[in-house]
């Protein structure tokens, strides 16, 4: 293995795992932010860029934990851009080799019908009793219960990861650093103990679990059998009764010993299975649940799943972009100390496929253009342009395809979304000092690194002082030097800025009257607000129509 390749292997593992430890499994969307556990993304911008849609939308992938990983991509994006590049390059490695991609295809189409098997064994829990039912929820919660000892989860749970390890024994080995780690990986799980206890046979001892290596060839140890039915038990306690039988016959007449015989009969049938039953109890508690919690605890499986569903994450990235209409491209990534976004021809992600008229812009977003402010009347595309800005970023910081003729990006360490929150107002605070205490976060959290989308500024103000804390306020973000992008109906500020050569400015095209949905050079100084309001029924002659009616 090559430094390059040992430098992959090294950051291709997020901090924690898919696979959770704890006695729940984790769920899909489990990686979203919250309030207090945020990365790139907090869970104000999370939301009001709709990255869940945008999963929806791009996610192809066929396992439970590749969904999973996908949508950590999303949701929680890497900073790393050596890691986004050799992500892309396992991409170029499926579309350059098509007997390749054909096999890993195939590899997690097989993998993917069986992997509920390991979740069942890692958190299920065995009521015990003769029946194998399959997992209900009885209490509402990501809980599994199922009927039986576990023995059927134990066979299926590690049946599956033997099969996923033996199978990648038989992969092509790829070219590609970022897949080469996932394939050696799966392999490389082989040689661990947790993959030789799941491969079996597993010895008992004093509570103690050994594998085949790690039991003293001169001792004689109890071997785990996952089968309710014990046949050395069975046949020792067959052949004690067999031995009682015989012993009444030889010693009785006939015909007392025919009624010890049938006496023993009924008090015997009757006992093998409770005793059956008392042996398996014993073996979920002892043996079944302490291995369930040592495989939970395992990081050489957590990470053995991890590379099977980062297998399948890039399967899909490459499967969504072969499906939707037109051109998709793998940004150029770059590792430029500040943030940058400049794409040609870009498309919404949301809208690509539903709407293939969607009207492309350019985005520019560079060191000589980190400051944009976008200007226009109600319903031309200004947010959506935002939102398709914003989209197209966490895209290519999953190492995805974007929608788009051709792009550059340089990794975003924090994304920002501010819109007009309509929620619930601090005690004491009013609706200027809510938004102006959300600016102000944004601002001093803000970096170089950061992409800032402020959608309107100052709003719950007057016109003066709007004008004056938003100038100051965008001349701060220019300075700090953090990409920013203002959506505006305020012309003045926009001149005013413009007079001191600070931003660059779009707005939105009307062709007829009618909005384009193109962004261009230039302020707006018009709103249509007269426009919107006849067109939704609430114009000046609609109200003076309704207040007559009154009247009447």
């Amino acid at each position: 293995m090559n430094d390059t390749t040992q430098d992959t292997a090294a950051s291709v593992w997020r901090e924690s795992f898919i696979l959770s430890s704890g006695k729940n499994p984790s769920g899909i969307r489990d990686t979203r932010p919250t309030a207090d556990n945020y990365g790139v993304l907090d869970a104000k911008t999370f939301a009001a860029v709709e990255v869940d849609a945008l999963f929806d939308e791009i996610n192809q992938a066929q396992t439970l934990t590749g969904q999973s990983i996908l949508y950590r991509s999303l949701a929680r994006p890497v900073t790393d851009a050596a890691l986004l590049q050799s992500k892309q390059e396992a991409l170029r490695e499926l579309e350059s080799n098509p007997d390749l991609l054909k096999v890993l295809e195939q590899y997690i189409k097989r993998i993917a019908i069986d992997e509920a098997s390991l979740h069942h064994l890692l958190y299920g829990e065995f009521a015990g009793g003769l029946t194998t039912d399959d997992p209900r929820d009885k209490t509402g919660k990501d809980k599994l219960e199922f009927g039986g000892y576990g023995y059927r989860q134990f066979i299926d749970g590690t049946g599956f990861v033997v099969d996923l390890v033996e199978e990648a024994e038989a992969l092509p080995m790829p070219e590609s650093d970022y897949l080469r780690t996932l394939v050696q990986t799966l392999r490389d799980f082989a040689r661990s103990r947790t993959y030789a206890l799941m491969h079996g046979p597993i010895y008992v001892s004093q509570g103690k679990f050994m594998t085949r290596e790690e039991k003293p060839r001169y001792l004689l140890i109890q071997r785990f059998r996952p089968s309710m039915f014990k046949w050395p038990f069975i046949s020792f306690f067959l052949a004690f009764v067999a031995g009682l039988l015989l012993f009444f016959q030889n010693t009785l007449n006939e015909l007392v010993a025919s009624y010890v015989g049938y006496g023993l009969l009924i008090l015997v049938v009757p006992i093998i299975p409770i005793i059956l039953q008392a042996i398996s109890a014993s073996d979920r508690d002892s043996v079944i649940y302490p291995l369930q919690r040592l495989f939970r605890q395992s990081p050489e499986l957590a990470r053995t799943i991890e590379a099977m569903g980062m297998i399948d994450e890039l399967l899909a990235l490459h499967r969504h972009a072969r499906s939707i209409p037109g051109e998709s491209v793998l940004p150029e990534i770059d590792m430029d100390g500040r943030h940058t976004l400049v794409v040609s021809g870009a498309r919404n992600p949301l809208l690509v496929r539903t709407r293939p008229d969607y009207v492309s812009n350019d985005i520019v977003l560079d060191n000589d253009k980190h400051l944009l402010i976008v200007t226009g009347p109600n319903s031309g595309g200004k947010t959506a342009y935002c939102k398709t800005v914003v989209q197209i970023q966490l895209l290519a910081q999953a190492g995805a395809y974007v929608p788009a003729v051709q792009a550059r990006a340089v990794p975003a360490e924090h994304i920002f979304y501010q819109i007009p929150d309509p929620g619930q107002l601090e005690e004491g605070m009013g609706r200027f000092a809510h938004e102006l205490k959300q600016t102000r976060e944004i601002f001093f959290n803000s970096t170089p690194r950061s992409l800032v989308v402020l959608d309107e500024l100052a709003e719950g103000t007057t016109f003066e002082e709007k004008m004056t804390l938003s100038e100051y306020v965008l001349k701060g973000f220019h300075q700090l030097g953090a990409t920013t992008i203002l959506v505006t109906h305020n012309h003045e500020l926009c001149e005013r800025l413009q007079q001191e050569n600070i931003g660059n400015y779009l707005q939105v095209e009307f062709v007829s009257e009618k909005p384009s949905h193109r962004l261009i050079p230039g302020i707006s100084r018009i709103s249509h607000a007269d426009r919107i309001a006849s067109a939704i029924g609430f114009s000046k002659e609609d109200v003076a129509s309704h207040l007559a009616s009154l009247q009447e």
